[in-house]
């Protein structure tokens, strides 16, 4: 199976393409949309002003509600453009986003109205997506979790369990300390005030995958195969499995993860190697952790060039941006995540 996301921002509509999408799934519209109003943004303050219903239009790849085996084709129009707000982007790219190495590549004939297909907001249709991922892998008993870990270095708990994680992905700011939660949501408040930005971190919970899957080598790596899905999230710029940076830290006896027997299975009493030795599954959940940059849209001035005089120049950005977009990102990394693991499986 395999996905193509297209549109823009400020274009007439996004969406994306599924291939090889087995035949016979019911498409639970319902469960979809309910993917895509995680995303969308609040009424809090947190996140952009743009307001997109999001309704998701299927075109082709299903018939009496059960996917037909034919490209399943998943769009969503946009409605809520302010193409005007951009106009100085134009020849003076963002520091730090895609608009100049998209010029380059494009030839100068980006659209850079919104970002263009750089923007976040093509990350709806990836939700849409990773929506139908998610009821694959619900037939083979496969979950796909996650909460904030971490925004501008405030912490979050750690997860006990899948289901844990499944309950907190009901919740409008999706962390398992709420105390915690509320600090973070000050962080973003204060950052937007100041016409900044913070980043943050993501930990996912990928469980049900089988021991076996995979393999060492290029290509079939589990680990490489959800860092490919990963780091094709926008503002994605670390992924790390299991402990991670963490095992710098740390003695082999501390961070090897013992084999037991529960059930008449062989688990691990730890999970430091995030479910995967030797790019294989190793029957324990896939853990991962993503770190998001802080938002390249931001008032304050920073230094650019101007592409058409190649002089050194100033910009502030104007326009409705998300002074942090890492709460809104936690259903879009499940997403990948989920279409990582259908190919992990093989679906």
């Amino acid at each position: 199976m395999r996905y193509t996301i297209f549109g823009e921002s400020h274009g007439p509509a996004i969406g994306a393409v599924l291939e090889g999408v087995p035949a016979g799934l019911a498409l639970d519209l319902d469960f979809v949309q309910r993917e895509l109003d995680r995303r969308a943004p609040g009424r809090d303050g947190l996140s952009t002003a743009r307001r997109e219903a999001d309704r998701v239009e299927v075109l082709s790849g299903v018939f009496d509600g059960k996917t037909t085996g034919a490209p399943l084709c998943l769009l969503i129009r946009n409605s809520d453009q302010h193409s005007g707000d951009y106009e100085a982007i134009r020849y003076t790219p963002r520091p730090s986003h895609g608009d100049y190495a998209g010029f380059v590549q494009s030839r100068g004939c980006l659209d850079y109205r919104g970002g263009g297909h750089f923007s976040g907001r093509l990350t709806a249709p990836l939700v849409a997506a990773g929506a139908a991922a998610k009821l694959l892998l619900r037939e083979r008993g496969v979950t796909v979790g996650a909460h904030i870990s971490a925004i501008y270095g405030i912490r979050d708990a750690a997860p006990q369990s899948a289901a844990e994680l499944l309950a907190v992905g009901e919740k409008e700011f999706p962390v398992l300390d709420d105390e915690r939660g509320r600090e973070m949501r000050q962080a973003i408040l204060d950052a937007r005030k100041e016409g900044d930005s913070v980043g943050g971190s993501i930990e996912c919970m990928v469980s049900g995958l089988p021991a076996g899957l995979g393999a060492p080598d290029f290509g079939r790596n589990v680990e490489g195969i959800f860092s490919q899905y990963l780091f094709a999230v926008p503002g994605v710029k670390a992924v790390e499995f299991g402990a991670g940076v963490a095992f710098a830290l740390m003695r082999g006896s501390e961070a090897n993860d013992p084999f037991a027997v529960e059930d008449g299975r062989v688990v691990t009493e730890t999970n430091n190697a995030g479910g995967v030795n030797g790019g294989i599954t190793n029957g324990m959940p896939v853990t991962f952790e993503v770190t998001l940059r802080p938002t390249p849209s931001i008032s304050l001035p920073q230094r650019t060039v101007d592409l058409r005089t190649g002089e050194e120049t100033e910009i502030a950005v104007k326009g409705r941006h998300d002074p942090c977009i890492v709460h809104r990102a936690v259903p879009v990394i499940e997403a990948a995540a989920a279409l990582a693991a259908c190919e992990v499986i093989g679906i």
